[in-house]
């Protein structure tokens, strides 16, 4: 196994060098491994995914903070590559308190990570401008003491409480850039005009979510918006979506495809609709290998049983 030293110095490297990437979003050990044998060169863990493989529906500290550090270990042992983790808003209100968890994820492997600026308050979702800074330095502080190069990535999460200002979005990741941030991270942006818009005036490479953005953009045109990277979201049908960008033509970079579209994970993530709705699978006289027949889920790389059934927990559907 590579050393962490060795993981980090890779991450940091997809993000210094010409193009993108894509990472996927393992929820186990097992999904973990899946991803690592489509030749993807970096995975970051999904709240969403962990939620849902524990029977919880998904939303702000669904899962606890011991919850998150252990799954995290256990992606971080399954393969040789990087990991980020998802870190919620770091459990915490308190900068010190909240940048904590950066120094926990490191010791469980992690080599890079996020925090988000979401309060999980409803009646005040996202935390004032200021105090949003004051986390961000605070835990950009604790990830560039560490003996390795840990890539820290700040959240602005606007876009999905209904926050649709894209100015005061641009303004807190400009913030939180001058603030230590690495990589920056606005999930939410939907269409390439607007993606483009903030990767033009950010300073940091940003990262884009394909949970809400348009299926039908392709890596290509993210690449010329400016998105140095792109995370499949727990959202998504995974192992599906692993398998549609390993499909989608000829290789840019070691283990990168650049071709191709996002509309099969839509299409997955539709399949599973209807088979939480009980169109597909009506209770156990429908097989699951009845259901991995389904076009939507047709993939260079069969899905396994326990696959199958976590594709469609990560997906929220019931099985």
């Amino acid at each position: 196994m590579k050393s962490q030293l060795e993981r980090a110095e890779q991450f940091r490297a997809l993000h210094q060098r010409p193009g993108i990437f894509v990472m996927p979003n393992p929820w186990d050990a097992g999904s973990a491994k899946l991803f690592a044998s489509l030749g993807f060169e970096a995975m970051a863990t999904t709240s969403q995914g962990l939620a849902n493989a524990l029977g919880r529906v998904d939303g702000t500290l669904a899962v606890s903070r011991d919850e998150v550090i252990a799954n995290c270990r256990i992606i971080a042992d399954a393969t040789d590559l990087p990991v980020n983790a998802d870190l919620e808003n770091g459990y915490a209100d308190d900068p010190r308190e909240a940048a904590h968890i950066i120094t926990l994820a490191a010791a469980a492997g992690m080599v890079g990570g996020s925090i988000e600026d979401s309060s999980g308050n409803a009646a005040h979702p996202i935390y004032d401008f200021n105090l949003a800074v004051e986390r961000v330095a605070a835990a950009a502080q604790i990830a560039h003491a560490l003996p390795f190069p840990f890539t820290f990535t700040a959240r602005a999460e606007n876009l999905l409480h209904g926050r649709l200002d894209l100015d005061d979005t641009i303004k807190r990741l400009n913030a939180y850039a001058a603030a230590g941030a690495d990589v920056l991270y606005a999930p939410g942006l939907r269409d390439l005009d607007t993606i483009r818009m903030v990767a033009a005036a950010v300073p940091r490479p940003l990262n884009v979510v394909m949970s809400a953005a348009d299926p039908a953009l392709t890596v290509r045109q993210l690449e010329a918006a400016g998105v140095k990277r792109i995370s499949v979201g727990g959202a998504r049908c995974g192992a599906g979506h692993a398998c549609r960008v390993i499909r989608m033509g000829g290789p840019d970079h070691a283990g990168q495809r650049l071709e191709g579209d996002f509309q099969k994970v839509r299409a997955g993530k539709t399949w599973v609709r209807n088979v939480r709705a009980g169109h597909l699978l009506q209770s156990s006289r429908r097989s699951p290998a009845t259901c991995l027949n389904a076009p939507s889920l047709v993939t260079s790389t069969a899905p396994t049983l326990s696959a199958w059934a976590a594709i469609c927990m990560s997906s929220g559907a019931s099985v």
